[in-house]
């Protein structure tokens, strides 16, 4: 009797249950009827625009910055060294006195020959006044033809020993020239490898001082072989820039090509190019390696921030949103600089494409904008 009614009583416990949850959902689909069907997800993404504007075409290269004219300064004489006029490493200008050596020997050599000139200067005049003479008295019949042709003679070989003896005075003038070391051409002298008390001479290895022209200077980089053609073109109708700058730092220098190498090295496809540049303000110092970038002309072209590049097994797509819904649009990417893709083919200008936030995004998706990022 007891086991019955437990029996009776379970079943009334899971009659009751089951109404109750029967009753809940019903209300719980109610309630759904009410609130409608759920809304499509709206994914926040940051835009850019796509723009249409001039993007030069250039050539990325490392480059040597060398002098447009370097001089070894060496003695022509032996001698000593008297005066060092400059401080190591200073700038110097044309004609500038930097080394005195001595000159005591050249000038007592110099005073010699003036002496032996002066002498066969006095003997040709004695010559001269005896032509004169037996010129009068051979008219005369006072002295000989023989004696007439002798003066001649002696004043002929004095005439000839005078420019001899001219020669060899104008000879040391020069030789006493060597004896003060100017400037050549303005720049930076190195370090004076010779102090004051040296003895010098022309066998010399070591140079006194070297001089390197700052300004102007050249850049030589080379660049691949397929750019050769269009870098020509560009010399020929207009003036292609070339931009040196020091890694490391945001100065650089601007100039043009002054050279292209007349052959491209087999090895390794490229070919040598020289770029001269003004470097007024020193910025490129000879011997250091800058990046160079060698603009061969401007073209008008639609670009857009590479970060909204996207790359499938189809190829590379953007995301470009319009009334707010994204669609998938197909590229054709030409080049990527500084941060921006110039885009060949898919994209016209102004539109919006989308910059962070893709990899929420599929073609229809509905899309909310939100502000970029400072700096981005």
């Amino acid at each position: 009797m007891k086991k019955r009614n437990l029996m009776i009583l379970a079943g009334a416990l899971a009659v009751a249950a089951l109404t109750a949850y029967g009753t809940r959902a019903s209300w719980l689909g109610g309630a759904a009827n009410v609130q409608g069907p759920p809304r499509a997800r709206v994914v926040s993404v940051e835009l850019a625009k796509a723009e249409r504007r001039p993007v030069p075409v250039d050539v990325d290269s490392i480059g040597t910055v060398t002098p447009i004219s370097s001089v070894a300064l060496k003695s022509r004489v032996e001698t000593t060294i008297v005066s060092v006029h400059f401080e190591d490493g200073a700038r110097v200008n044309q004609g500038d006195l930097l080394f005195t050596l001595d000159a005591r020997q050249i000038d007592a050599q110099i005073e010699q020959a003036e002496g032996v000139l002066a002498r066969a200067r006095a003997q040709l005049e004695a010559a001269q006044r005896d032509v004169r003479r037996f010129s009068d008295l051979i008219g005369k019949g006072a002295t000989t033809q023989v004696n007439v042709d002798n003066a001649k003679t002696q004043s002929d070989i004095l005439t000839g020993t005078i420019k001899a003896d001219q020669s060899a005075l104008d000879n040391l003038k020069v030789q006493k020239s060597f004896t003060t070391i100017r400037a050549p051409f303005s720049g930076r002298i190195s370090v004076a490898n010779v102090k004051v008390g040296n003895f010098v001479r022309p066998a010399d290895t070591a140079p006194l001082a070297v001089i390197n022209q700052m300004a102007p200077v050249y850049v030589t980089f080379a660049i691949p072989q397929r750019v050769l053609v269009d870098l020509r073109d560009a010399m020929a109708t207009g003036d292609p820039k070339v931009i040196a700058t020091i890694p490391g730092h945001q100065r650089s220098e601007t100039g043009k090509v002054a050279m292209v190498e007349n052959t491209v090295d087999a090895a390794t496809g490229m070919v040598t190019v020289r770029g001269i540049m003004d470097n007024e303000s020193e910025t490129l110092w000879p011997g250091t390696l800058v990046n160079t970038r060698l603009i061969i002309r401007t073209e008008n072209s639609v670009v857009v921030p590479t970060v909204a590049v996207q790359r499938s097994q189809s190829g590379n797509f953007i995301f470009v949103v319009k009334d707010g819904v994204a669609k998938v649009q197909a590229v054709k990417v030409e080049r990527t600089l500084q941060g921006l893709s110039v885009i060949a083919e898919g994209l016209t200008g102004n539109e919006d494409v989308v910059v962070d936030g893709q990899l929420l995004l599929s073609d229809g998706s509905r899309v909310e904008p939100r502000a970029r990022k400072a700096g981005a």
